[in-house]
């Protein structure tokens, strides 16, 4: 999971460790889980602030970094 945080200025950033101070949000490692919730405005209820055009661009471009689908691996393949 990664953790997105409102800071108290109201700047929202990506938390990699979990312990910036402010309102958080939790999505999962995959870019469809971060597509979907830019898309259809979660990550705004979640934090209670509108997002600005340069804050999603931010958000999507580390949503790009992320594997599209993450897969499973059974105790069978490894």
């Amino acid at each position: 999971m990664v953790r997105i945080v409102r800071t108290p200025e109201g700047n929202v950033v990506v938390d990699e460790t979990g312990k910036r101070n402010g309102r958080g949000a939790y999505l999962c490692r995959q870019k469809i889980c971060w597509d979907a919730a830019l898309t259809r405005g979660h990550l705004e209820r979640a934090l209670r602030v509108a997002l600005s055009d340069e804050t999603l661009n931010q958000l999507r471009a580390y949503a790009d970094t992320l594997p599209q689908q993450l897969t499973s691996i059974s105790n069978d393949e490894t």
